[in-house]
């Protein structure tokens, strides 16, 4: 092939924008495109090798193998290694655990897997996560292990029935992404059936270059489209943001813009001199060990500090990471894919071997807990073994558009059912509290509980239309349900209104409109208006109080875990709570109140243990233990219910 530098210009426009936006930079919020845009790249490269070796029969499956190990091993082996220290030293044993799992993934090129199946609502925040990235690769992978044989086998039947098999699992592959992004958005991020139809579009661009139809084109027609390709690339990465539905037809922008930009921009286009300029070719020649380096720097950096680091820090790891991804790209990939060095029996013999040692590591890390014993003391692990979830939480918790049904729902114990607990997590250890507490009382309560679901009854949600729909029909549920008496609902109502905490603390998110905050709160008056009109005895449970960093890393940081942990100072949760707290006065009459905040906090502080117990299983869900302790406020709350419980 031909070298183009102003391809390697656009792996630059694909990888900075992807580093900014993982350190939390604005000035891209669509910087998560860049991966996109590397897909296209990656599928222009490779199938412009396979198909010419084809067209002139010499294609090896082999040869094709060595080169992707060549370019993909060495450096990421070297990424592997060095993270190994920190994560040691860093890392709490349950994410050891994590990054364990993801290393052994990572070398059966099955991280994307393992993310989408990791990737739940009580997960580790995947900014936390060094080896996050590694999905991108194993996408890439596991499409190279089917594409070449695909075209050794449809290659004799003609171009123009390989082109149509191509281009029909590409429209699937695009149908399905558009199809699951809303109902089943991890798998459609993560795995490769809904992003197949972008390596595709790589693909077919390459291809397009063996039809004869670009000499035909004009300067003309080379400038505008690629000048089109720039603005598409530019829109997506300054107009979407993580709300984007994605991937999905949206992701067409940067997709198609990357393929214009592959097939028009040369030398004489405005786009390929800038593309081709020293710098950004440059940057593209290290974009791969760039890539690898600053998801470990960024995750790590998170993990040493309480607060999210400042951008003084994130601008230091991104230099950190260029220099870095310069160092492996001269030291570590260059010589690699030079033959006379390295040769191809070199290469397979340093692919499995440290496939096997890092896939050792890894298991190791698994099956002891993250090394727990020999990282944490008695004491510790004694507090630690008290942040328990709900042993129904994943049973009868529920997401997705394959929820539950409010009728398939979830009672605790044997007893008269008299009892519902409604919300989302923030309702699961809390539902199971207090069902243990009825238990002796002969009676039973139904857990409802949809994982982030926002106040909705009576509205829908655009960004999370499945818990608008579940949200109606379980509020209409539990509002004609003849025997269920009292209602308690729990949300995580703060973080509804205003966003979540984790990255931004110290500081307040502000992640919402003021008109989306109108939309959620209004829709939890109207569904606590609609429990109270239909003779239900009404408790509203503020959200807990949140936590700095979670439960476990508190909690090897105190220097007495068995004494009182600290987890935010009182004036910030009180700032936390002051949009809900300014409009109490509105919750409909008959409403009873529950504040947690006096249950965790007193005036200087809150806590997430006190006297060997933690209250919490991670930084905001309550362990069983915490929820006891709510539980019993609830009780009190009503003089009905506290009747009811005391006898």
């Amino acid at each position: 092939m031909q070298y183009r530098p102003e391809v390697d210009g656009l792996r630059t426009v694909a990888v900075i924008p992807v580093i900014l936006f993982h350190a939390g930079f604005p000035l891209f919020s669509g910087g998560f495109v860049g991966v996109d845009i590397f897909f296209v790249i990656s599928g222009y490269l490779i199938t412009s090798i396979i198909y010419s070796e084809l067209m002139a029969g010499k294609f090896s499956i082999v040869n094709f193998y060595e080169r992707r190990a060549r370019r993909i091993l060495p450096a990421l082996f070297f990424v592997l290694a060095a993270c190994l220290p920190f994560a040691w030293l860093w890392l709490l044993p349950a994410d050891t655990k994590g990054f364990a799992q993801s290393m052994v993934s990572v070398t059966l090129f099955g991280s994307n897997i393992l993310f989408w199946l990791t990737s739940g609502y009580f997960d580790t925040a995947t900014e936390l996560k060094p080896l996050l990235h590694t999905w991108s690769l194993a996408v890439e992978e596991q499409y190279y292990v089917f594409f070449p044989l695909l075209l050794m086998l449809v290659w004799r039947a003609g171009k123009r029935v390989l082109l149509t098999v191509l281009a029909l699992i590409g429209l699937a592959s695009l149908v399905a992404a558009q199809l699951l992004v809303q109902d089943q958005p991890d798998l459609a991020f993560y795995l490769l059936p809904t992003r197949a139809w972008e390596l595709l579009i790589g693909a077919f661009t390459a291809i397009y270059f063996t039809t004869g139809i670009n000499a035909r084109v004009t300067d003309a027609m080379r400038q505008l489209g690629s000048l089109t390709g720039c603005a598409l690339i530019a829109m997506a990465l300054l107009v979407y943001d993580k709300h984007t539905p994605f991937p999905s037809v949206y992701a067409l922008a940067p997709t198609v813009g990357a393929a214009l930009i592959i097939l028009y921009a040369t030398p004489a286009t405005w786009a390929g001199r800038l593309l081709a300029s020293k710098p950004l070719v440059f940057i593209g020649l290290i974009s791969y060990s760039a890539y690898l380096w600053h998801q470990p720097l960024f995750a790590f950096a998170r993990h040493r500090s309480l607060d999210e680091p400042s951008p003084h820090v994130f601008a230091a790891l991104v230099a950190a990471t260029l220099l870095l991804a310069f160092i492996s790209w001269k030291y570590v990939e260059a010589p690699f894919r030079s033959r006379q060095a390295v040769s191809r029996t070199q290469v397979f013999r340093f692919g499995l071997a440290g496939s096997v040692l890092f896939a050792m590591i890894g298991v190791s890390g698994h099956l002891t807990q993250g090394f727990l014993t020999q990282r944490s003391t008695p004491e510790q692990v004694a507090v630690l073994q008290t942040a328990q979830p709900s042993p129904k939480r994943d049973a009868c918790h529920t997401k997705g558009a394959d929820y539950l049904k409010p009728e398939a729902s979830c009672e605790y114990f044997n007893g008269k059912l008299e009892w519902a607990a409604f919300g989302d997590s923030h309702t699961i250890t809390l539902a199971y509290a207090m069902a243990e507490k009825l238990q002796a009382q002969g009676m039973s309560l139904k857990h409802f509980s949809f994982s982030g679901c926002a106040p909705s009854f009576g509205t829908t949600l655009a960004e999370m239309p499945q818990c608008s729909k579940w949200t109606q029909e379980t509020v209409n549920y539990i509002a004609h349900h003849p025997t269920i008496r009292h209602v308690i609902v729990s949300h995580r109502l703060y973080a509804q209104l205003s966003g979540v905490h984790e990255l931004t603390y110290p500081h307040l998110p502000n992640e919402f409109s003021p008109a989306q905050q109108e939309q959620r709160w209004n829709a939890l008056l109207a569904a606590l208006r609609y429990f109270t009109a239909n003779g239900k005895n009404v408790v509203l449970v503020l959200q807990v109080p949140e936590l700095a960093r979670p439960m476990d890393k508190l909690l090897f940081r105190a220097e007495d875990p068995r004494s009182d942990v600290v987890s935010v100072r009182r004036a910030w949760w009180d700032a936390r709570s002051a949009w809900v707290k300014a409009r109490l006065n509105q919750i409909p009459p008959g409403v009873r109140l529950v504040d947690p905040t006096g249950v965790f906090c007193d005036t200087e502080n809150c806590y997430a243990a006190r006297n060997g117990i933690a209250y919490y299983m991670d930084d905001n869900h309550l362990s069983l233990k915490g929820a006891e302790l709510l539980a019993d406020q609830v009780f009190q709350a009503a003089p009905v219910v506290h009747a009811q419980a005391r006898h």
